[in-house]
């Protein structure tokens, strides 16, 4: 939550600074803005990478119908969330008339210095490099370059823990003292006021819909299993990370049916690679910028699914930290839809400030996730000894 409070507070102080500061001071603040978005861009593909890369290495150690169903449950889960938002959010966000105002981008005043630094590689290269390693990895058992890629993770996340969460407040100040030296911030917050609420609630929608399923499936009350699960909501709102929450995550479901070693498997796992809640977020996020900003046209649906299946496989591996899963999006926004450097600078600014919420809706969702996965394995165990038993009935006969 000090993160959020820190957000709000760059958000409040680059308003103040655009809209009543000398054009001195805006210009360091826009300098700052410029310089910090492009070594983001720059660590973009390391992040893809090697976080994609040490996941998909990581997963293939494992093996079994238990890992496949809860990576495929958790995956489909996290696709038709996204294909959920940008259904939402291309009739209704045009109904909202604040979006209609497109916002112009640039700015009369101009950095001090602009520094470009050029990536090593492109965002469709990294990805391809991490699966291709990464399933490479397992297929020859190299421990050693499983080592490399697992400790570029590390460095990876302490760059985005240590350097850029910590500086993201003054980046977005910088983004919204630009704006206020344009005359667009009010539009603007008028968005993103709407955006959130609209997220907020297409999350619950969302939790809604996965529990029903869940229930369905294992004839429970679906609302029972829901409540069982909210005091990992409430924690997941306040520590902004589904990795945190596992003990409390663990705790609320083994209140449930769930077998206890499903639990102990799954949670861990589904806190890892089920980002449906992050994947509502950016989805609608990123099409409430692209109407907001000039020179980025809205896909089709159908333009827009590969879109989300690329989403999809880079929320597997996101960084764990706060806001790890959109920086881990960004390469795919910047890639397959355009987006700018003030595409980018909103993005940041619309997701950071729901992060918590986002999260909640993730840890919350693995609930409905390992709740399917205890209902197949059941089905498969009840299969495996039927089979055993008509094979002892034959022997018997024979």
């Amino acid at each position: 939550m000090k993160l959020i409070l820190k957000l709000l507070a760059g958000i409040i102080i680059g308003i103040l600074i655009g809209l009543f500061a000398p054009d001195f001071i805006i210009r360091l603040l826009i300098t700052f803005k410029v310089l910090f978005g492009s070594f983001i861009t720059f660590i973009i593909p390391f992040i893809i990478l090697f976080f994609i890369a040490s996941g998909v290495a990581g997963l293939g150690k494992s093996s079994g119908k238990l890992v496949g169903s809860t990576v495929s449950i958790s995956f489909v889960s996290t696709i038709l969330a996204g294909v959920l938002a940008f259904l939402v959010a291309v009739n209704v966000i045009p109904l909202l008339s604040a979006t209609n105002q497109e916002l112009v981008s640039g700015s009369a005043l101009l950095p001090y210095l602009e520094l470009e630094i050029a990536p090593l590689m492109g965002v469709m290269t990294a990805l391809m490099m991490a699966f291709v390693f990464g399933i490479g990895v397992t297929k020859v058992k190299g421990q050693w370059l499983k080592n490399i890629f697992d400790e570029g993770k590390n460095i990876v996340e302490l760059v985005i823990a240590k350097i850029i969460i910590p500086l993201l407040p003054f980046y977005i100040a910088g983004i919204f003292a630009e704006m206020g030296s344009e005359g667009t911030v009010f539009t603007t917050l008028q968005v993103f006021g709407v955006v959130l609420l609209m997220v907020i609630i297409l999350h619950w929608v969302w939790l809604m819909i996965q529990y029903t399923i869940a229930g369905i499936m294992t004839k429970q009350n679906p609302f029972t299993i829901l409540k069982k699960m909210l005091p990992a909501y409430f924690t997941a709102l306040g520590t902004m990370s589904s990795v945190a929450t596992i003990p409390v995550t663990l705790r609320s479901i083994k209140q449930t049916k769930v077998r206890e070693s499903i639990a102990n498997f799954g949670i861990p796992l589904g806190a890892s690679i089920h980002l449906s809640g992050s994947m509502i977020t950016i989805t609608l996020c990123a099409t409430a910028v692209m109407m907001m900003l000039p020179g980025l046209a809205i896909p089709s649906f159908i333009e827009m699914i590969p879109v989300i299946i690329m989403l999809g496989l880079v929320m597997v591996a996101a960084p764990g930290v706060p806001g790890g899963a959109v920086m881990a999006a960004l390469g795919v926004l910047t890639s397959m839809l355009g987006f700018t450097e003030a595409a980018i600078g909103l993005m940041i600014a619309l997701y950071m400030a729901q992060d918590s919420f986002g999260t909640a809706a993730n840890v919350t969702g693995d609930g409905a996730v390992i709740t399917l996965v205890d209902k197949f394995a059941k089905e498969d165990i009840g299969q495996e000894v039927e089979e055993v038993e008509l094979n002892e009935v034959a022997a018997t006969k024979e």
